[in-house]
């Protein structure tokens, strides 16, 4: 793992070649390519010939869809304490979610002229949801409830199979719950294809959402604009920093919970003012690994994607912060410091105040979608909100008497830039 000490030549060019090195390859752009063009020309066939190939089963088009059967025996699966827990972080979500709808709104401007904004429901959207080894049923939750916020009219999910062509049952359960009824036993490139691109078995949609490995994420970013996409978040990421007040059996439980997640291209940051708290913190790790049924995963994330970085005081903590950009950015640090490191840490994608915040609580339950860019992404983007389910319609409306007082500033322009038409439709009017 490396210790990189803030301040030291080279130090900022280290730090962003560890924090940007799971970004895609050629190869890997060279094969999605190769998966997209092959639906693109063979539709359905090549969907299932894909399928087959990469995940095992042999679908149909009769069994690509997730039935209204298997949707309740998913639900019927769960227990009535997981129900609980399911449906508790749905009206989490809801309520958070609920806040960021965006609204309607008309004003006047400086000519007296009515202006505004409308915002509708994207018509059709669709959700990636990873399965795998760690079948992800928060992310359910986590981006179907934005799309049944926004009210949009179609919501379908598509998710991997197993060898068997179905689909945990967990899964199944978690979707049924969220009211989901459109879901298809397809993963990996090939699903965002057919997405975007359509085929007779899968309509496409206005627009993709959805976490996923690094085929996922280039599809997505080859498929924009042949469909919207919301962003592309890759592996888990996240950064602690933690003062020498900090409990380090708390670090050492969230930096071993991120890095858990399967793909072994997490990127896990420990940030210190105190050599000793690292140390300790290296202790905590050893300690708690071997009763984690992942130690072996974890173990090599830890191996190659644990940075440990000394900083002397907390205003270089978000110097650090802000340049990584990370998707998970927790402040276990005096609690008198975390409003102020909160003001000065713009580019993460969600911040944890306080030791008993742990990341997990917005993996789960908290309230904020916990779909976030990560790679750096966050120096210009931000997390899924219920906005990005909306898009928005700017909206006009000028009588007589307001193109009046308009027309010379429209003189002005048209003739700087030699379009005379655009300065004649106002000024007849204005006649």
């Amino acid at each position: 793992m490396p210790v990189l000490t803030f301040g030291t030549a080279g130090f900022l060019k280290r730090l962003k070649s560890f924090a940007e090195d799971a970004a895609g390859s050629p190869q890997v752009e060279s094969i999605v390519s190769g998966i997209i063009n092959s639906v693109r020309t063979g539709g359905d066939k090549a969907l299932f010939d894909i399928t087959e190939k990469l995940d095992g089963p042999r679908l149909t088009a009769k069994t690509l869809k997730l039935t209204d059967a298997e949707l309740k025996r998913g639900e019927n699966s769960l227990t009535a304490k997981d129900k609980r827990a399911i449906r508790e972080s749905i009206r989490c979500v809801k309520a958070f979610n609920r806040k960021s709808v965006p609204k309607n709104w008309t004003a006047k401007n400086l000519h007296g002229a009515s202006v505004g904004e409308r915002f509708y429901p994207i018509n059709r959207v669709g959700i990636y949801v990873p399965g795998g080894s760690v079948p992800l049923v928060s992310t359910v939750i986590m981006t179907t409830t934005l799309a049944k916020i926004a009210k949009v009219p179609q919501i379908c999910v598509c998710t991997p199979p197993d060898k068997e062509g179905g689909i945990a049952p967990a899964m199944a359960g978690v979707l049924s719950l969220c009211g989901i009824r459109e879901l298809y036993k397809i993963g990996g490139a090939q699903a965002v294809a057919a997405m975007a691109l359509g085929t007779k078995s899968v309509p496409a949609v206005d627009k993709i959402f959805g976490p996923g490995n690094a085929f996922v994420n280039e599809a997505k970013r080859q498929m924009f604009g042949v469909a919207g996409i919301d962003l592309l978040p890759g592996p888990s990421e996240v950064m602690v920093i933690a003062d020498a007040g900090a409990q380090p059996q708390f670090v050492a439980a969230d930096l071993l919970a991120q890095a858990e997640h399967g793909s072994g291209k997490e990127k896990i940051y420990l940030v210190s003012t105190s050599a000793k708290l690292i140390s300790a913190v290296d202790s905590a790790i050893e300690k708690q690994l071997p009763e984690l049924s992942h130690k072996d995963a974890i173990r090599r994330v830890l191996k190659n994607n644990f940075a440990i970085i000394r900083v002397p005081n907390l205003e270089a903590a978000a110097e650090v912060a802000n340049f990584v950009a990370p998707e998970h950015m927790e402040l276990q640090v005096a609690f008198d410091k975390i409003a102020q490191m909160t003001r000065q840490i713009t580019t993460a994608g969600a911040i944890f105040q306080g030791g008993y915040t742990a990341t997990a609580l917005g993996d789960f339950t908290a309230g904020p979608s916990h779909e976030l860019p990560t790679g750096r992404v966050g120096r210009f983007s931000s997390g899924l909100t219920v906005a990005d389910f909306f898009r928005r319609s700017s909206v006009v409306h000028y009588e007589k008497n307001h193109v009046k007082k308009a027309a010379e500033t429209i003189d002005v322009f048209s003739r700087l830039e030699k379009l005379d038409a655009h300065g004649r439709s106002v000024s007849i009017r204005a006649k």
